[in-house]
């Protein structure tokens, strides 16, 4: 792949913060955003504000992220001086009811920001404050103010976000999956129509068909031989010149690293809009375990960490176990290990994107000790991955 990496994202940043990530759902499931949560590791940890800023604006050229900074130094920070581009803030209701940070907070409409107020506020805020904050997380049972919007937060598991949104949630911010996919006694595995041809064309890749054959089959469905194009010429995974057609492709890539962009579109293929979180998850997984094996001569194990991390999901997303679905769609041995016995080389990294997923502290400083790799240099791959991430999309 060629690294069309921002100048800002291509070293170690922020050193002394965990960023954890997680998908802003709106009630027709589709993806209104990214929350980026930045955690200090410690309590005097010194955040490079200009470095913060330069990578956010890397990261996230158009906008569209919630910044939910953890710490009142940090916040402050962020208030008084905000990216350029677009943003929500997200900010506890005791920090708006703070009459020292009113003044911050009053400008931010006027720079083109808005607020996430995290909390009901004990006094009621000034007007300039107030109009800051559309959208409120509340806990369950709490009930919004007047003209402000609830968003529920920090929630894991589709059953938790049907009830959120029941309970008149605007946006959910959180995860779909909780754990692995536990199919129920007597269910089926199958997978949907609309992907056996991707799975038709793994197969027949991986046993090393010829392109006729491999064409003939692709053809079965033209709208992903569209897509497929569509993603190999995205500026994501820049190839040097511009991919025309399925032989082609194969002719640049090769039949090893065509199995990368295979996966990509069987993780993206599903028409069902209640995946597109799953989907926005599983891309991002494949993107970090990349970005994280970045540093490995080796490409094959690259490519690899890529599709462990894309297909971690797959679980979720065609509702099978992985011991069932693994038996129809080939994958490398380190991946199976990896997905089914939960175990070698892979394991240790995907652990640590799970930690970040789930924004836990504790988890996170566990994971990237055992892999003797610093908090700067996860944040950098992060960072890239989510950019990388927008790009495809």
């Amino acid at each position: 792949m060629s690294d069309n990496t921002p100048a800002a994202l291509d070293h170690a940043i922020l050193p002394g913060v965990a960023l954890g990530y997680s998908p802003v759902i709106d009630r027709q499931r589709a993806i209104a955003g990214t929350r980026l949560t930045l955690v200090p590791l410690r309590p005097d940890a010194k955040v490079d504000h200009a470095e913060l800023l330069a990578a956010l604006a890397a990261a996230f050229p158009a906008g569209g992220i919630v910044l939910s900074p953890q710490g009142e130094a940090l916040l402050g920070a962020l208030l008084q001086q905000p990216p350029a581009q677009p943003v929500q803030i997200e900010v506890p209701a005791f920090i708006a009811a703070d009459e020292v940070h009113g003044p911050a907070i009053a400008a931010l409409k006027g720079a083109g920001h808005s607020g996430l107020l995290k909390g009901l506020p004990s006094i009621a805020l000034p007007a300039p404050v107030a109009a800051v904050f559309k959208d409120i997380v509340l806990e369950p049972g709490q009930t919004p103010p007047a003209g402000t919007r609830l968003v529920c937060a920090g929630l894991r598991g589709g059953q938790a976000l049907d009830a959120a949104f029941e309970a008149g949630a605007q946006h959910v911010i959180g995860w779909p999956m909780d754990g692995s996919y536990e199919a129920e006694p007597g269910a089926k595995t199958e997978v949907a129509a609309d992907l056996q041809v991707i799975v038709e064309l793994m197969s027949r890749v991986d046993e090393g068909e010829d392109v006729e054959r491999l064409e003939q089959t692709l053809k079965r469905d033209p709208s992903l031989a569209f897509k497929l194009l569509r993603y190999m010429n995205s500026a994501a995974f820049g190839l040097p010149v511009e991919v025309s057609s399925f032989r082609h492709a194969i002719m640049l890539l090769g039949y090893a690293r065509l199995k990368r962009w295979l996966a990509l579109l069987l993780t993206t293929a599903s028409k069902d809009h209640s995946m597109r979180p799953i989907m926005y998850g599983a891309v991002r997984r494949g993107l970090i375990m990349e970005e994280l094996a970045a540093g490995m001569d080796d490409r094959e194990q690259r490519d690899e960490m890529f599709i462990c991390g894309l297909f971690s999901l797959l679980d979720h997303m065609l509702k099978a176990p992985f011991d069932k679905l693994l038996q129809s769609i080939p994958v490398p041995e380190r991946v199976r290990q990896a997905l089914v016995d939960e175990t070698g080389p892979f394991l240790p990294y995907l652990e640590l994107v799970r930690a970040i997923e789930a924004e836990s502290v504790f988890d996170y400083r566990e994971r990237t000790a055992a892999l003797m790799i610093g908090a700067g240099e996860v944040n950098a791959c992060v960072l890239r991955a989510l950019h990388k991430a927008a790009q495809l999309e």
